[in-house]
């Protein structure tokens, strides 16, 4: 667990850091020099304005569009991720068959059981960490959007709905569904796997928390590219995982009936 939530911590840490970075400050155009600048920010800024351009100018209509193609194309990562998701949950027994068997916490024991959990892993062909993995590789896109939205003078001050792409949600409205699509999408992610590892299930809960945090102090922008990715990928969740998330609430129906 500590694994698993150490580096999303860390990526969150490098998330704020590079957020406040006084580089947010200089506008982004096809001069700007570094990697940073050249291979992320501006491409995702060109991007947006080419989009908006098709759009008949409406930047809020082009972030939608912009962070739908981007999902596309980390599909077959997020694709993966939902994949291992649910050969963790197969797991599950044998992982609880483990513990038991080796319960002693003393530290030669512990390390048994980290030995044996890897040989699991391995024999079924299990990444672990499959998980944070999407997280990843989401976060330079986020700070990529960010600098953009921030340095295009044309995003910042574009507006859609009820808010400035470039401000925060007045109303808290885009924070907060936010924070309920990634409940959602973690809830579907991790079904029918909170019970057999509460601890686990714990980032079901911290998730949209720190997602509502950081959505909040955020221009709204962001909050937006997240909803449209968060609904992207409970779609594809239902698609891949659609079966057994009915055969779970059908024995959840045939419980409550007994």
């Amino acid at each position: 667990m500590k694994k698993r939530i150490l580096p999303i911590f860390g990526v969150m840490a490098v998330f704020l850091l590079l957020g406040g970075c006084s580089q947010v400050n200089k506008p982004i155009t096809s001069e700007s020099t570094g990697f940073w600048n050249e291979y992320i920010v501006y491409p995702l800024s060109w991007l947006i304005k080419e989009a908006a351009y098709l759009l008949g100018g409406n930047y809020g209509l082009s972030i939608i569009v912009v962070t739908i193609l981007i999902r596309l194309v980390i599909l077959p990562l997020m694709i993966k991720q939902t994949k291992s998701s649910k050969a963790m949950q197969a797991l599950q027994p044998e992982m609880k068959a483990l513990r038991e068997k080796y319960s002693s916490k003393d530290q030669k024991t512990q390390q048994k059981l980290q030995q044996e959990t890897m040989a699991l892993f391995q024999k079924h062909g299990v990444n672990p960490m499959a998980g944070c993995f999407p997280l990843i590789i989401q976060m330079p896109i986020l700070i990529g959007f960010y600098h953009a939205i921030m340095r295009t003078r044309e995003i910042a001050e574009g507006s859609f709905l009820w808010f400035d792409l470039g401000e925060k949600d007045p109303f808290y409205i885009l924070p907060i569904l936010a924070g309920i699509t990634t409940f959602i999408q973690q809830k579907m992610m991790m079904a029918g796997t909170e019970n057999q590892n509460p601890q686990m299930a714990m980032m079901v809960w911290m998730m949209p928390i720190m997602i509502v945090v950081f959505a909040i102090s955020f221009p709204s922008a962001l909050s937006l590219y997240w909803v449209v990715g968060n609904i992207f990928m409970i779609v594809q969740t239902y698609f891949i995982k659609g079966p057994d998330l009915r055969a779970q609430a059908t024995g959840k129906a045939g419980g409550t009936k007994k």
